[in-house]
């Protein structure tokens, strides 16, 4: 089941993200962050963008938000795609599920542009984004430092609606 996200499920969500932080270099940040802090995170998104909730069998099994992609009034017509699995539910399909209801909420914005910003290699995720029409535009080399290694990140977008 796919529904949008309540402060309901802002521990479930931090446990999912805090894995990531510790555990991989798909986030850059090196500390995990707390109910309260997600809790922040999750109103501000949600006062502007769409996010998603996966459940399966009663649990989070991961979730979807468009997010601010720059502050300049500039990029107002264009968003940036996070999708995060709870550990366990790779390659189950769950990314493309989110993907398409992200993408089928988002179509009724005006948003233009969608980016997705991926830390490499991370060949799931490249492949998720690129099976829903993403294109590689950009590569930056060696702007993270984590894990005591650099980490390159790929930039892709999606052309969407046509704004005025």
């Amino acid at each position: 089941m796919i529904r949008p996200i309540t402060l309901a499920d802002t521990a479930a969500v931090t446990d999912i993200y805090n894995y990531y932080i510790v555990n991989t270099t798909a986030s850059f940040e090196e500390l995990p962050i707390t109910p309260l802090e997600m809790e922040n995170r999750i109103r501000n998104i949600t006062s502007k963008f769409p996010w998603l909730i996966l459940e399966e069998n009663g649990t989070i099994a991961g979730y979807a938000y468009l997010s601010t992609w720059k502050e300049r009034v500039s990029y107002r017509y264009t968003a940036e795609v996070s999708i995060y699995l709870k550990f366990g539910n790779e390659s189950r399909g769950m990314g493309s599920m989110l993907m398409k209801h992200l993408l089928k909420k988002n179509g009724k914005s005006n948003i233009h542009i969608l980016t997705a910003c991926i830390a490499l290699p991370n060949l799931r995720s490249v492949g998720l984004h690129e099976k829903f029409g993403f294109k590689k535009v950009g590569h930056f080399h060696e702007v993270g430092f984590k894990m005591n290694q650099w980490i390159d990140v790929g930039a892709w977008e999606l052309l969407l609606n046509r704004c005025s």
